[in-house]
């Protein structure tokens, strides 16, 4: 039977050899073929009266992406070659490859930047929501926390008080007599049994000395590097972790700006310590600072956190609806700046910004300056002269003019180094967390936000805000004129970096 089946087959296929062809379709996939020309771009949203794109870069950014382009250097390294100047063509090879493993790879919003949602609407949380991939959790207690001499010691309170895990993201984490005493903290609790994991920015934290490290391996504690510089990871050496994480039991979470440095210590009495701000987050709201450790911890080390010890059956702790955002850049977008964004052209009375490294995008200046044409009170609290960055102060003292001209309020904190990173809109919805408002937070980094329109975390950042504008110096529009020529050549030379800063 099976050898008649198998001749019938074969005649079968060889009557239809012998007939008359047909032409075969090929799948849709393999067809050849393009999209023709004219539609391209044909159904792309459109420049009308109503919808007006922001952020159209000026005449000095495409020169400055023009001159980072990889493709231009690679030309010249070819046309070097051709001359046989194999010095410049070496040269112009590298410049390439440089330009192209630090090219952002994400870009800010241009349309969909004008609407009537304000924070207060209905609207206002489903969107934002939305667009950043988080969603709001309700039964959290959360507290603000001023300055080292609050935040310091809640975390070791924490950390001396787990009893089943502590993970830790950190960028910085320093040698140093506040980097010991977590050491010593974090190696007790391990050698109780605490499972303690540690993920530290290879970077960031390269100098966080011999001593700690003997510390942590001598109570049982593990420790992973985020992405060290390797030549087969070369293309990811510009994509840090900022994130500045502590999680015990995963129900107590920390998050804002400050790392585990001397710096941090105190109450920002002087240059020697920082301003900053933390808050304590207990309950279901902890869970999204879990998840950013826990994926990155997965790709470091390629081990899955899971299970009771880090994620445990979520129980109310308070009333506070709290939004987590976690922002990276392995996701093509960023929901830092989205975040920031969207917030701002919602706001309809006031946006109080503190950052220490404002370095606005042409979209972000459109935005504020819409803002304040429709009648918001726009105020920005950068670090003045104690800011740590050079670029950063640098690209923006050139940003400033942009702002000034049109009525938005500059202050400088002068007293020392600033460092939190707040946003309060309207007074009704605020987020604070380790997003700097700039191009490397937004399109490198790996960040987290909390947000949340609670009334009473709505007022203790905005009391802080505004205490730190009182100790501020305002900015003016006739000062930043007459700024000098020194002044105006470095930031014209930081200028061509802004898009790492």
């Amino acid at each position: 039977m099976k050898a008649r089946s198998l001749q019938g087959r074969m005649g079968a296929m060889s009557s239809l050899s012998s007939g008359p062809r047909r032409a075969r379709s090929e799948p849709p996939r393999f067809r050849k073929g393009r999209v023709p020309r004219k539609w391209r771009h044909r159904l792309e949203p459109r420049v009308t009266r109503e919808r007006r794109p922001r952020g159209l870069p000026g005449l000095w950014t495409r020169a400055r992406r023009v001159l980072w382009s990889w493709m231009l250097w690679a030309a010249l390294g070819v046309l070097a070659i051709s001359l046989d100047s194999w010095g410049w063509a070496i040269g112009a090879g590298a410049v390439s490859l440089v330009a192209y493993l630090i090219g952002p790879r994400e870009y800010p919003p241009t349309f969909g930047l004008d609407h009537d949602t304000t924070v207060g609407s209905p609207e206002f949380l489903p969107s934002l929501t939305g667009l950043t991939g988080s969603n709001v959790v309700g039964g959290n207690a959360i507290a603000v926390l001023n300055n080292g001499d609050e935040f310091y010691p809640a975390m070791l309170e924490a950390i001396r008080g787990a009893q089943f895990s502590i993970t830790i993201e950190a960028y910085i984490y320093w040698q140093g007599e506040v980097g010991t005493t977590f050491a010593n903290a974090l190696a007790e609790r391990a050698r109780a049994g605490v499972a303690v994991k540690i993920l530290l920015d290879a970077v960031g934290s390269s100098t966080i000395g011999s001593e700690i490290l003997e510390t942590l391996e001598g109570g049982g504690c593990q420790l992973a590097w985020f992405n060290p510089i390797r030549a087969y990871s070369l293309g990811r050496f510009n994509d840090r972790t900022h994130r500045k994480s502590l999680i015990v039991d995963g129900v107590v979470g920390f998050t804002g700006g400050a790392g585990i440095a001397d710096q941090w210590s105190g109450c920002a009495q002087d240059a020697d310590h920082w301003r900053d701000m933390q808050v304590r987050i207990e309950g279901p709201g902890a869970v999204v600072l879990q998840t950013g450790f826990a994926q990155n911890w997965l790709q470091t080390t390629r081990e899955l956190v899971s299970g009771p010890l880090y994620f445990p059956e979520p129980e109310v702790c308070g009333d506070v609806a709290l939004h987590g955002l976690l922002s990276s850049p392995s996701t093509g977008a960023s929901a830092a700046r989205i975040l920031y964004y969207f917030a701002i052209i919602c706001a309809r009375r006031s946006i109080y910004i503190s950052n220490p490294y404002f370095v606005p995008d042409q979209t972000a200046i459109d935005a504020l300056v819409d803002a304040r044409r429709r009648g918001v009170d726009v105020r920005v609290v950068v670090s003045g002269r104690r800011n740590d960055n050079w670029l950063a102060r640098q690209n923006s003292m050139r940003l400033f003019g942009a702002l000034l001209e049109h009525g938005i309020a500059v202050f400088e904190y002068h007293r020392t180094m600033l460092h939190q990173k707040t946003m309060i809109v309207d007074g009704g919805w605020a987020t604070i967390g380790t997003t700097n408002f700039d191009n490397r937070s937004f399109a490198f980094n790996e960040e987290s936000n909390v947000s949340s329109t609670d009334p009473d975390f709505v007022a203790a950042l905005t009391r802080a805000y505004q205490a730190d504008e009182r100790a501020s110096e305002a900015m003016t529009l006739e000062a930043w004129r007459r700024r000098g020529w020194w002044s105006r050549i470095q930031e014209t030379v930081a200028s061509l970096m802004q898009d790492q800063v």
